[in-house]
């Protein structure tokens, strides 16, 4: 039998040690991301530094945590607390135990609910942030995102600070029933708050911001922002379409759609987004909040 080592690939002559150590090596599975309108593959690297907006200029959507840090100044803020209220009032099942689908939205993205609130700086202003996670249930509206709201507003009113919400829901998180939509009235409430303070309350609309949202804080606004290519409604196309049996416009409910019809005041990209809100926040607040020193 022969004892000579086999012959080695031509890989390996031109390029020593690459081999079976180069086969071994896994890329990781998500370095590659389909942008959604044009099925183009964008390098994952590349995606984060233009702010999860695609080359065709398709905004992605992202978690709290990244929000906040494109948003406040040199991305730096503090956590308020999230609301700590019952997990399961009504002891919900449908399909799996309301407790189950909990359990796997917080572990699929680490927050406790669907709503989060940040304070920190927006072009040098002190500003209170709300930010719904669509990946957490849709980013429906909990009896905790309403507290978290409400709690949020109160921490902006004793600072004398403006609130800036950044909305996206398909509504209010239906196993809470007549509790979650209760939230719709409390976070109304809240918002009359900060107009007897005088304090100002921008809205940016972020893909999508659909139901009880639109009916409540989402458009309450002392201004209306929107992402581009934000679908902005109170009940889903199809369900229109079905009911009014029209056939709807191929933008219909596009944030381009809403500012024509007056119910935006401007689309704004991300990346434009922090330097627009700062003007804003500056120009309502006329020094009443005291800029860091230079």
């Amino acid at each position: 039998m022969s004892t000579a080592a086999p012959e080695r690939g031509w890989l390996s002559r031109i390029a020593p040690g690459v081999g079976a150590r180069g086969r071994r090596k896994r890329v990781p599975h998500d370095l590659w991301v389909t942008c959604p309108d044009t099925g183009e593959m964008i390098y994952r690297p590349d995606l984060e530094t233009a702010l999860w907006v695609t080359p065709a200029g398709h905004h992605m959507r992202i978690a709290p945590e990244l929000r906040f840090r494109y948003t406040f100044d040199d991305g730096r803020f503090v956590s308020l607390p999230v609301a700590d209220t019952a997990d399961d009032p009504l002891h919900f099942t449908y399909a799996k135990p309301y407790r189950a689908s909990l359990a796997a939205a917080r572990k699929a993205t680490g927050d406790k609910d669907a709503i989060r609130a940040a304070v920190g700086r927006i072009g040098g202003v002190e500003t209170v942030a709300i930010v719904q996670n669509f990946a957490f249930a849709g980013g429906s509206l909990s009896t905790s995102g309403g507290e978290t709201f409400v709690k949020a507003v109160e921490e902006a009113v004793s600072r004398e600070a403006p609130v800036v919400a950044f909305t996206a829901a398909a509504g209010a998180r239906m196993q809470e029933s007549a509790l979650a939509l209760m939230q719709m009235a409390r976070t109304t409430v809240a918002i009359q708050m900060l107009r007897d303070a005088n304090l100002p309350y921008v809205v940016v609309l972020t893909d999508p911001t659909i139901g009880g949202v639109t009916a409540s804080y989402a458009m309450l606004g002392d201004m209306h922002l929107a992402e581009r290519g934000a679908v902005v409604g109170f009940t889903g196309r199809r369900v229109i379409d079905q009911t009014i049996r029209e056939t709807l416009p191929d933008h219909f409910q596009t944030a381009d759609f809403q500012v024509a019809h007056g119910m935006v005041d401007r689309v704004v990209t991300r990346q434009e987004l922090p330097g627009v809100l700062g003007s804003i926040l500056r120009t309502r607040m006329m020094g009443r909040n005291r800029l860091p020193a230079a």
